[in-house]
């Protein structure tokens, strides 16, 4: 008996013990996912989040004190050597960004002011590479004295004071490369990484900037785009230390990105009699060389361009893609109807991106509710020197013989000079397989809440048309039908697909679907529901397949 009861007791203890291990261990795997979820959060944390939880006593701020009192103590001799060291080297950036209007654009007067600015944030970036980047947050706001000799075309001279100047933004530091010999490094080089604020005001000295129709706006977006571009991440400008090559420090372009216009909808209208003549301007950087613009579309608000443009790309991780619409108003200035940007980090090198981008008034203000429009671009990104296995279709070199290579180049020739050709254009032929197969949830287009539709396809440059059969008392039919088009330039045209509602007495439009071939030409067939534009409601699934002849033509 008295086993029994110890057996008992102790089968008792045992699971009990089990029960208080488990419990235990259970409590110990909660505290220690909690640690985990609070130190990730921390290692999350950006400089911000820290000063909104730690007060400013707390702060480690001794360095950004040091190097504030020490600058405050210096800037009047900073002021002094940097004044004239400034005014040499931005004066010929200004000239590079000279808006039209203007005859010329120089300093008569420059000077920094007795305000320093203030560092306000100090962070190294790690690097793998053979140097130290360092990024310091400046803000100023200071009083510069800066007067611009402005010259316009119509023969009026202008002193224009820059006044009001605040400015805030994060500067990069990169010393490299690390060397064994005082300073111990051989160069620097500076950019400004981030430009998170910059204001000004102008005033002529002795009048009003006003007085004088789009002069005040030319100023404003000239320096604004010559401080954008000239040292804003990625340009930098790369100062030696020792002597040596640093040749590789400079920037140097990655790859290409070519862009297709292809339409936009539903623009803002500028006009008071008839619609806006849209136009487009786009660039990466904005240099006058390097900003294309489209032609313009008289009296429409859903412009359909379908022009290509091609951009060097200097940091694809880093730069964006501006596109800026206006409506032409002849001898008068232009007026802005929506700009728009877009990441070049969001692509994937070698693959066509088909995006929309809605146009807002500001770039730099983001909270813009009004219905601007939105503009259809077609981009792919093409890396420099990665065997990834792709081809740029639009490549210049995509099917010329080495012969042709050697004349393009001039290499091979006898005497050493280079054989200059016309310029050729990349001409793609071949023949487009279009399947309709179906569509979805059309919306109703006669009383009965029914519709007969059908499908029409069009080549935009030959007007070659195909249409489907009509698919009767159906919101979501099925052709299954396919149809052949004999392309004479895959690269600039366009399949336009409408989907109409078949009436006794007519036809009703019910939406379209514009397609480039761009895709179809890199993949050779894809498959894809296309959103019907124009519409309320009502998806279209088309299968696409390409076979295509390359070859060249002078222009």
């Amino acid at each position: 008996m008295s086993f029994v009861v110890g057996l008992i007791i102790g089968i008792t203890l045992g699971f009990a013990l089990i029960a208080a291990f488990v419990r235990s261990e259970k409590a110990r795997s909660k505290r220690r996912v909690a640690l985990a979820t609070v130190v990730a959060a921390f290692a999350r944390m950006t400089r911000e989040d820290s000063t909104k939880l730690l007060a400013p006593e707390y702060y480690p701020s001794w360095v950004l004190t040091w190097l504030n009192s020490h600058l405050t103590k210096i800037w009047p001799h900073v002021d002094e050597a940097a004044s004239e060291l400034i005014k040499a080297n931005v004066e010929p950036i200004l000239e590079q960004y000279r808006p039209i209007v203007l005859s010329s654009l120089t300093f008569s007067r420059l000077t920094l002011g007795t305000v320093a600015p203030q560092f306000t944030g100090v962070s190294v970036i790690e690097d793998e590479s053979d140097g130290i980047t360092l990024e310091l947050e400046v803000n100023w706001d200071g009083n510069p004295s800066i007067i611009l000799d402005v010259k316009t075309r119509l023969g009026v001279s202008l002193p224009v004071q820059v006044k009001n100047i605040a400015f805030t933004g994060v500067f990069r530091l990169i010393f490299k490369p690390l060397v064994n010999v005082f300073p111990c490094f051989g160069a620097v080089s500076f950019s400004l990484r981030e430009k998170k604020k910059m204001d000004f005001t102008l005033k002529v000295v002795g009048g009003d900037i006003s007085a004088i129709p789009g002069v005040a706006d030319a100023l404003e977006s000239t320096i604004h785009d010559a401080v954008e571009d000239s040292i804003t991440w990625p340009v930098r400008k790369v100062i030696p230390i020792l002597p040596g090559d640093y040749s590789d420090l400079e920037l140097k372009p990655v790859g290409t990105l070519e862009v297709k216009l292809v339409q936009a909808q539903n623009l803002t209208n500028k006009d008071f009699i008839g619609k806006s003549d849209p136009f487009a301007k786009l660039y990466i950087r904005p240099l006058r060389s390097g900003t294309k613009t489209s032609k313009v579309i008289d009296n429409d608000l859903n412009p359909v361009w379908n022009e290509h443009f091609e951009f060097v790309v200097d940091d694809i991780s880093t730069q964006h893609l501006t596109l800026k619409v206006y409506d032409d108003d002849g001898l008068n200035s232009s007026e802005l109807i929506g700009c728009a940007q877009y990441k070049l980090s969001q692509l994937d090198p070698g693959k066509v991106k088909d995006v929309w981008l809605k146009l807002v008034k500001d770039l730099e203000i983001h909270k813009d509710n009004k219905d601007r429009g939105k503009v259809h671009l077609e981009l792919l990104y093409c890396p420099y020197g990665v065997g990834n296995g792709f081809t740029n279709p639009f490549s210049k070199n995509l099917s010329m013989t080495s012969l042709e290579r050697v004349l393009e180049d001039g290499s091979g020739s006898e005497d050493g000079d280079v054989v200059n050709l016309k310029k050729r254009t990349v001409i793609i032929r071949g023949v487009l397989s279009v399947t309709v197969i179906s569509a979805e949830d059309l919306p109703p287009a006669d009383l009965m809440g029914k519709a007969d539709p059908f499908v029409v396809l069009t080549m935009k440059k030959t007007g070659t048309k195909n249409k489907t059969r009509v698919v009767n008392e159906n919101l979501n039919p099925i052709w299954n039908q396919t149809f052949d088009f004999v392309v004479e330039d895959g690269l600039h045209d366009m399949l336009i697909v409408e989907v109409w509602d078949h009436d006794t007495f007519g036809k009703d439009f019910m939406g379209k679907c514009i397609l480039t071939l761009t895709r179809v030409i890199l993949e050779g067939e894809y498959k894809e529901s296309f959103q019907i534009e124009e519409a309320k409601s009502g998806k279209l699934t088309l299968n696409l397949k390409w076979l295509a002849q390359p070859l060249y033509r002078n222009s």
